[in-house]
């Protein structure tokens, strides 16, 4: 009996290819996040210009000059586009360089300022840049920040000792205290599975509280003032300013430089490094390839937070040279946009740094001259944070990567693919 023809199975068509998308939930948020710190350089450079063309149409919608000099725009249109640029052009003078000063010390305080504010921007940021690239979100810059400040702050004023060795000292119990309140959420995440964005977020307002109240403890609170604030720190304790007594610029900036370079070593030339990377490409590959995910978690968000406690001891170290409940600002939160804005990559953070250390800088000069409320700058680096976030939205608006409708295949190719 004849066996019957077997007739080839029909081809089926290749899945498609792309980056596989988690089930929802809390995997689904951590993906989207993964794609946002790992977006183009493009895509962050065309975030900061959307961002200042929009802050400069809403100062110039907001300005009564510009509405003044809009009256007569056809007999002089300079005068307009004058007014309309005025803001950035203060901006720049009390950032960068101040062509209207006395003197060449006056005409580079602007950039000097904006080195010194942005120096704890940057330790911030790198910690946590770092905590980024191996797939944790270390909102607790803030809190591992004040932490940093009041071990560092507490050895400067209390300790009495010789020059060199105190600001050592003083610079390790930064780190200290950092590392201990970014490794317990390791520790947490790591043992108990705890989100790390919720623990975080706690220990900000722990580290407050705790700095509020230890302020007006004897330990703490300066002798003789009713005021929350700590003894000025010892000489020996702070950082040596590099422009002499003028200028607020000092020594921690060319600190910021160096750990700068370590981090990119760490990273990129250390097993640690890749043990980090690894876990935020894909923490159960990491797994199978024998990497410890628990120690590492453990290590990464330790490292995080001692560089966000040497951002607190840029702090009373460098630029206050005391404690106060006001020593963080708002700079552990504005490290996440400096994290984001520099890609988590540790000289994309360091740029990001001085651009917004240039913005909170030239604010306070483009109110003074142009009567421009200084919280437009806020409003700036939200936008920034917005585009970041929605690289389709700029890549739509700046027409990069058009979809391109498929070509027909005809005659003998489409033939081909049809067998």
């Amino acid at each position: 009996m004849a066996e019957a023809p077997q007739v080839p199975e029909t081809a089926q068509p290749p899945l498609p290819t792309g980056p596989a998308v988690p089930a929802p939930g809390v995997e689904e948020r951590e993906w989207v996040l993964r794609r946002i710190v790992t977006g183009t350089p493009m895509v962050s450079l065309l975030s900061v210009v959307l961002a200042i063309v929009i802050g400069g149409i809403l100062m110039a919608v907001t300005n009564p000059r510009v509405a003044t000099a809009a009256g007569y725009f056809f007999a002089r249109p300079s005068d307009t586009i004058a007014e309309v640029f005025r803001p950035y052009a203060a901006l720049v003078q009390g950032s960068i360089f101040n062509w209207q000063g006395a003197d060449f010390a006056a005409q580079l305080y602007p950039l000097a300022e904006t080195l010194t504010v942005s120096t704890p921007l940057i330790f911030a940021g790198l910690g946590v840049a770092l905590a980024f690239r191996a797939g944790l979100f270390n909102i607790g810059a803030q809190g591992q920040l004040i932490f940093g400040a009041l071990f560092g702050a507490y050895v400067g004023f209390s300790w009495h000792l010789p020059v060199g060795l105190h600001l050592l000292v003083v610079v390790l119990a930064g780190i200290l205290g950092g590392a201990l309140w970014g490794g317990i959420v390791g520790l947490l995440k790591a043992r108990t599975g705890a989100h790390e964005v919720i623990v975080t977020i706690m220990f900000n307002y722990v580290a407050s509280f705790l700095l509020l109240f230890l302020l007006t403890t004897p330990a703490f609170q300066r002798k003789g003032s009713t005021n929350p604030i700590s003894p000025f720190l010892d000489q020996t304790a702070l950082f040596p300013e590099l422009l002499g007594p003028q200028f607020r610029l000092h020594a921690g900036f060319i600190l910021a430089i160096l750990v700068t370079w370590g981090v990119w070593w760490i990273l990129n030339r250390s097993t640690v490094g890749f043990e980090f990377r690894a876990i935020g490409a894909n923490p159960n590959a990491a797994r199978t390839a024998g990497v410890n995910v628990g120690r590492a978690t453990i290590l990464v968000m330790a490292l995080a937070g001692a560089l966000a406690g040497m951002s607190g001891i840029a702090q009373v170290s460098g630029t206050e040279k005391y404690l106060s409940a006001g020593v963080a600002a708002s700079i552990g939160f504005d490290a996440i946009t400096v994290a984001l804005l520099g890609r988590s990559t540790p000289w994309g953070t360091f740029f990001a740094g001085l651009l917004f250390g240039a913005f909170r800088a030239g604010g306070v000069s483009m109110q003074a001259v142009t009567q421009t409320p200084i919280d437009i700058v806020l409003v700036i680096q939200s936008l920034i944070v917005l585009f970041i976030a929605a690289p389709p939205l700029v890549r739509a608006m700046f027409g990069l990567n058009p979809r391109r409708p498929k070509r027909r295949t005809t005659g003998a190719a489409s033939s081909g693919a049809a067998s």
